[in-house]
């Protein structure tokens, strides 16, 4: 078994490169499950219901989201229903939608899991005690399990991999938008990675305009930050699964853009 995992969308700059590069991968790779982080793709905060559709008639099967999921208020329009979504699930009790998802592939169910961390974001439930529960609840259904941990601090995310190793079957990184060079499988057979990277502006700053960010940080004045338009990246891992003990045997980044060319 093989899932593919596109790092956050960013804009239409990220929603094209979805369009474009998500059936060559498919077609390239052969991925029995394919997820996208969607938290960044309307406008770089949030996501709409048309986008989520795009994603699914693109080939993505999950779509995960993190810190900006309420960003868009469309979310409370259709997030509830639907079922190949899921936000953080360690948002407080009683938040719309799901934070776990099972995608049934090959005859085997995979368990989705998204969390968010807590460190330089906002303080919410325990994402490693909100874990241990839902880790219990989908080993009873199955031993796959893909867990993207959107979150700010590197320490955290490293934290969360080893935690998890041996326990669930990958623990991805997203959020910071700059892939990391991490990827490795633990002693215990997770596949991890740092973070995987943005999907969508190549010469902004993760993904924004280059220009109002550096004013930002010179002048330390409130800046309006537009998503950047011009050449595009896309950014992701393919996780390669043992279908039978749920244990990864590898993982291996993705990158294009105009310095690494996709090649059929």
């Amino acid at each position: 078994m093989k899932i593919l995992f596109i790092g956050d969308v960013v804009g239409s700059p990220g929603r094209d490169m979805i369009r474009e590069y998500l059936p060559k991968l498919k077609a390239k790779f052969h991925p029995t499950l394919t997820i996208v982080n969607g938290e960044n793709a309307a406008s770089g905060r949030g996501i709409t219901k048309k986008i989520y559709n795009q994603f699914l008639e693109s080939g993505a099967q999950a779509i995960t989201l993190g810190n900006h999921t309420w960003d868009n208020k469309d979310i409370f329009e259709f997030i509830d229903t639907a079922k190949h979504m899921i936000r953080p699930a360690n948002f407080p009790e009683g938040t719309p939608g799901q934070g776990i998802m099972y995608s049934k592939v090959n005859g085997q169910e995979v368990a989705i899991i998204n969390l968010q961390g807590r460190t330089f974001l906002p303080a919410i439930d325990d994402p490693f005690n909100i874990c241990d529960e839902l880790i219990e609840q989908a080993k009873k259904r199955t031993s796959i399990i893909f867990v993207d941990f959107h979150a700010e601090a590197t320490s955290e995310k490293i934290a969360m991999g080893w935690y998890l190793d041996g326990r669930v079957t990958a623990v991805v990184g997203t959020h910071t938008h700059v892939q990391t060079a991490d990827n490795r499988v633990l002693p215990k057979g997770t596949a991890f990675i740092t973070d995987v990277g943005m999907t969508g502006p190549y010469d902004g700053i993760l993904g924004m305009d280059k220009e109002a960010v550096i004013h930002k940080f010179k002048t330390a004045l409130p800046t309006r930050f537009e998503v950047v338009q011009g050449r595009t990246q896309l950014n992701g891992v393919l996780v390669d699964v043992d279908q039978k003990s749920g244990k990864a045997k590898g993982i291996q980044r993705i990158l294009i853009n105009d310095d690494h060319p996709f090649f059929d």
